[in-house]
This record gives structure tokens, sequence and C-alpha cells, in this order.
């Protein structure tokens, strides 16, 4: 497929800083593989100086496959593309020296953080779950806004302000003893270093000569602060971006970064991709008069050479069980009828809890489903204890993954031992590990305790010892077979079937750790186990709810999970005040980004497109009634069709659309 000219003057303008706004569906994906391709072959870059960054690992994957495809092997060595999040890691892992770490540093994900916190805060806190959700969000916060521990001291106003900003003290300290670092450092470190010391930035600024990103409308203030610390005065830069898909606030993201490129670049040359390939021009016209109601920058309209196609419908049901029931009916009617399959349809949604009563109506009618954003891979108790032991090899002082298996399989070293060890550590300061060694506990654990906790500790220095010297796949094996692990699972699962699942996804995991430590199929390097845990790691944190499996099933996601994704059909369930556009943004008159979203919900289908609304629906307890949302009401009313007034239909209609069922009922009996 040819680009069209707007897409090649994006893939060749390539002497300055370039921002390409990109409508939904107009293939800026194309625009940044060919212009990586265009960068090699025509303008004489090397691949390994060239990095795009974007926002999922199943992006960054797609984006490196195709620039493969188009250059080959040999010509695309070396090239950089990988999240925000990844490309960080990168920095860190070559300058954790400069940096004050350790080698072999650990990556906490969200539970362990919130295992840490709770601990940290227990006089604090007292463990209230929604206190700690909040100071995690805080925390999060001020490391997005750069902001320091005496930073945010000196802010701190209220009472509950003041307690946080002292959490976040103890919180940097106890993260540093561990020599571990959570999903925010990955940017804000790189961010301070590349600030701080010359020489690092200079070498990366050297390695990195061109830059790309994607979804640029969702950066937050240390995403856009490394991309132009790197990109520094050379300004070899492309973004591409689009405004009204900016959906992530919640996030940190703040789509003024797109207004921002034009101040920090003066030269910033601006090319809009508005031909769409995605949608009909029904479905087109209604998301650009949606969403010409948010104020703009850049002004775009989206356009599409793909024919009129069907009205959008606006269904009504009684309450939720008749919505579920109905969009139920109304799937596998069409189904039937246009002879599709069931991955063509998707049903999006404002929050998860809409999901249930549709799974219920779904799994009664045996129609097949995919919940996106279920249960990864990773959050498994079995693997994360796998991933634990391995963390501990890789990291001895990681406090937290040490107590995970400690007693994992049961190996009597009870509460009362590691309250004992953990008393002691603390007062010299030592992680549990280390202190497991130390002749001065003796004066605080003895007997049988000791020599259980000691009997372990001294078992992962050899198998760590054998890791480093000799067979490091070997000790891997060997660490899965010492502990009886499969024994452990049939004692503790709930049937055996359950047991030899859980075993099977060891047996994946112990899989994609040879082919990592033996350099798998995009990177031929062998990698060490401390490269292969952390990148394991981080895989984790970035493809909670990614997983990819091509079933044919249909697709149930939030809007925010639906970005960037495409479907021929797509139901829209509540389209109602208060759940689209959300109580608290009406509240809080912050409409812009539910429009944002609703309009992100449109540009998702290609071919037909429902709404769904109920005439009463249960809500905390309460019955209500709910009112049609506004942005129903903003749609032109010409290209939809509501059933609640719809024309009566004459005799021939009914004639003509009854033969055509019947035609299809013979071509499928036919078949």
């Amino acid at each position: 497929m040819k680009l069209n000219p707007q897409q090649d003057e994006a893939v060749k303008y390539v002497s300055g800083p370039c921002l390409v706004l990109a409508g939904a569906g107009s293939g800026k994906t194309r625009v940044i593989t060919n212009k990586i391709a265009y960068l090699v072959q025509q303008c004489g870059y090397k691949a390994r100086n060239i990095a795009a960054v974007t926002f999922t690992n199943k992006a960054a994957r797609e984006m490196k496959e195709r620039v493969g495809q188009t250059l080959g092997k040999a010509e695309s060595k070396g090239l950089m593309v990988s999240t925000f999040h990844t490309l960080g890691l990168n920095i860190i892992r070559r300058e954790y020296k400069v940096l004050g770490l350790k080698a072999g540093f650990s990556l906490f994900d969200d539970q362990d953080q919130m295992a840490l916190l709770k601990e940290l805060t227990e006089k604090q806190l007292d463990g209230d779950k929604d206190l700690l959700r909040q100071l995690m969000s805080a925390i999060s916060n001020w490391k997005n806004d750069m902001l320091t521990s005496e930073q945010v001291k000196g802010r701190a106003v209220g009472e509950q302000d003041q307690l946080f900003a002292f959490c976040y003290e103890m919180y940097l300290k106890q993260m540093k003893a561990y020599n571990a670092l959570d999903f925010d450092d990955l940017i804000s470190l790189p961010v301070l270093l590349l600030r701080t010391n010359e020489d690092v930035r200079k070498r990366w600024q050297g390695r990195i000569k061109y830059l790309l990103v994607d979804e640029y409308q969702d950066t937050n203030t240390s995403q856009y602060e490394l991309v132009k610390l790197l990109v520094g005065e050379r300004e070899r830069l492309t973004v591409v971006g689009d405004d009204d898909q900016s959906i992530y606030s919640w996030r940190g993201a703040k789509p003024q970064n797109l207004v921002l490129l034009g101040q920090d670049y003066p030269s910033l040359r601006l090319i809009k991709l508005e031909q769409n390939y995605r949608s009909t021009c029904r479905i087109l016209r209604a998301a650009n008069i949606l969403i010409a109601n948010n104020p703009h920058v850049y002004e775009k309209t989206l356009f599409s050479e793909i024919p009129e196609g069907e009205p959008l419908k606006v269904l009504m049901a009684k309450n939720e069980e008749h919505e579920a029931e109905r969009v139920t009916g109304e799937i596998i009617a069409h189904k039937f009828l246009n002879r599709t399959n069931y991955k063509d349809y998707a049903i999006l949604y404002r929050g998860n809890h809409q999901s249930r009563l549709i799974e219920k109506w779904l799994v009664q009618n045996k129609v097949p489903y995919k919940l996106s954003g279920g249960t990864s891979f990773f959050s498994r108790a079995e693997i994360k204890d796998i991933m634990a032991y391995l963390r501990v090899l890789v990291n001895p002082d990681d406090d937290n993954a040490f107590l995970r298996i400690v007693n994992t399989p049961r190996r009597e070293i009870g509460p009362v031992t590691l309250e004992k060890l953990g008393s002691y550590a603390n007062m010299r300061g030592k992680s549990l590990f280390a202190a497991s060694f130390e002749m001065g506990l003796e004066q605080h654990l003895t007997g049988r305790g000791l020599e259980n906790l000691q009997r372990f500790t001294q078992w992962i220095v050899r198998i760590a010892d054998n890791s480093e010297r000799g067979n490091t796949v070997e000790a891997v094996r060997s660490l899965v077979r010492d502990i009886n692990y499969e024994d452990w699972l049939y004692e503790t699962s709930s049937s055996a079937k359950a047991a030899e699942m859980r075993m099977k996804n060891v047996s994946d995991l112990y899989s994609w750790i040879v082919a990592d430590l033996e350099g798998d199929n995009y990177d031929q390097e062998e990698k060490t186990l401390k490269e292969v845990v952390l990148k394991l790691t981080l895989r984790d944190m970035m493809e909670r709810g990614e997983e990819d499996e091509d079933n044919d099933a249909v697709q149930l996601m939030t809007l925010h999970a639906s970005k960037g994704l495409e479907f021929p059909y797509v139901y829209l369930l509540g389209s109602e005040e208060g759940i689209l556009p959300h109580q608290t943004s009406i509240d809080e008159d912050n409409v812009e980004e539910e429009r944002r979203l609703m309009y992100v919900g449109i540009t998702r289908a290609q071919k037909e497109l429902t709404f769904t609304m109920c005439k009463e629906r249960r809500q905390y307890g309460e019955l209500i009634k709910p009112s049609q949302s506004r942005f129903l009401d903003e749609l032109p009313q010409d290209d939809i069709e509501w059933e609640s007034r719809k024309k009566p239909v004459s005799a021939e209609e009914r004639m003509e659309k009854g033969q055509a069922h019947i035609a299809n009922l013979r071509a499928m009996f036919k078949k």
C-alpha cells in the first residue's frame, strides 16, 4: 500500500523536529516503521543509533517486527524499539554505578510496593487499604513530577500531606537498602542522571542520534523530560500523537505536552494525518462532530474513502440484566445472519464492573469471549514463587522476595524465627539474607529455627555460585528440583488437574528463561540471569492485561483498554449520564476527557456501532432512572437510528427482510 502525501511527508522530513498529528486509524505505525527504514536506507543512519519508544510491549513488538520485515536482519541490527520503561531500564543497567546502585538490583511491582508500604507504615496507617492506595498513588505522582522527599516535605500543608511526606522519605530509604527500584524509578532516575551528569548525557545523546516517540499525548512530565534530554540540541526527533485520544490524565499523562513541543522547539514542523483507513463515513462523521465540542490547539478533521455504511444504533433496555441479554442476543443473531466470526465483535464499557452481567449471559448462551485485563501469567502464585526465588538469586538483599520463599515450600522456618531475624537485621542495618550469616544472630536465635534458616540461605549461596560460575540453565533447573516444588503443588492445589496446570505454567516460565539465557529470536546475544530476571519482571509489570491469544471470541474490555485496537462491530454499553460521562468527571467539571473516551470508543468501530442504555439501573443498591448521555445528543442525529423512535415498517419492507433472511439460511445450509 502506497503512502498518501501527508504520510510520505512525515516519513521524509528528517532535518528538524517533527510533530505528526495522527487521527484514529490514519496509519501512524506505518509512518514510524517507514521512517526508520528511510533513515537507515536513505539518510545514512545506523540502526543502532535510532530509538523508537512507545507505551506497550505489544506495540513495541509489532513495530520491531514490521521494521525487521522492511530492513532485514543485518540492516536493523542494534535498533532500539521499546517502551519508555524498558529504555529507562537499559540506561540504568549501563549506568548503575554512577547512580550508586549495586549490580543485581531488583524491580518492585505494585504488589511488592504495597507489601513494603504496609510494613513501613504499620504505626502511622495501621494497614488502612484506602490510605495505602492513596499513598502509593501520591508517591508515583511525586516521582513522575521529579520531586525529592525534601521538596515534598517543603510543600506539605495539612496533616495527611505531612504524614505522607514522612512515609515517602521512609520508603525511599528502605528501597535504597533493598537495592530495589519501582516502576516510576525507571524514568525518574535516568532523567535525574542525564540532567546532572554531562558525561552520561553526552554518551546517550551520541548513542541515540534519532528518536521517534509514539502515542506522545500519553507522556507525563518525567517522560517528556527524558525525551528532551536524549534529543539535546541536535533536535532530531519525530513524535506521533493525537490530542483527541489523550485518556490517561489519572496516570499523569499531560496532553499539553503536545503544545509544549511548539514552545521548546520553535522550528517544529506540524504534519496532520487526517485520512482514516478504518471506519465508514458515518462513524467518522459522528466522531468528528462529537470531538469538535472539545477545545483544540491543533484542528483536524478525519475523512474516509470507505462508503457511508450502516446508521449508528441506540438500543434501549429495561435494566442492566436486560441490557446484557439484549447485547448477547444481538451478537448471536448478527453473526448468524452475516456469517461473521465471534472475534469480529467487541463489547466496550466505562468501568470493569459492567462486564459481570455480560459475562453471565455469554456463558449461558455458550458464546466464547475474552476478557482483557484478566489475570496475567505473572500474577499467578506459582509464577510469583519461582520469580521470587530467581530475584533472591540475583539480589540476595531483596527482603520482599526472601520473605515470600523462605517457607514456601514449608521448611519449618516459622514466624517467630523470622521476627527474630527481622529485628536483628534491622539493628544491624542488613538484609535478612545477609543477617542470617552473622555470628551475632546466635545471641537472638538458636536451635532448629537457626539451623533450618542457615541450611536454606547456604543452599541459595550454592545455587547462586553454580549459576555464576557454571551452567546457569542447569542451576535454574536444580532450583525447582531441589525444593520439590512439584510435590508441594500437588499437596496444596485443589485437585491433581489444578496442580498439573500450575506445574505446566512453571515449565513455560523455565522455557522462556532458557530461551532468553541462550539468546532468543530478537536478541541474538546471550544474557546473564540478572538481565533475564529484570526483563521478565518488567515484562510482567508492562503486560498485565495484555495477553495475546488469537481465539475466535467476543472481546470484552474497558474503553481505556480498547485504545489502539479496531473491530468490525462494536457495542458500547451504558451511554448514560453518570456512566459515560462518569459521575466524578461531571462533579469535577472535567467532561472533556470523558468526551475523548467516547471518541476513542466510536473510532474503534470499522463497520457498525451500537450504543446501549437502560430505563432503570441499580446503583449502590438504589434503583435510579438514568438520562441518556449528553454525548448521544451531540452526535449527528441523521446518522443515528434510535430504537425507541423507529418509523413503522411497511408490509413490503417486512416481506423484503423476510426473503433476505430465508436466502441467508439457505446459503448457510448449503455450506
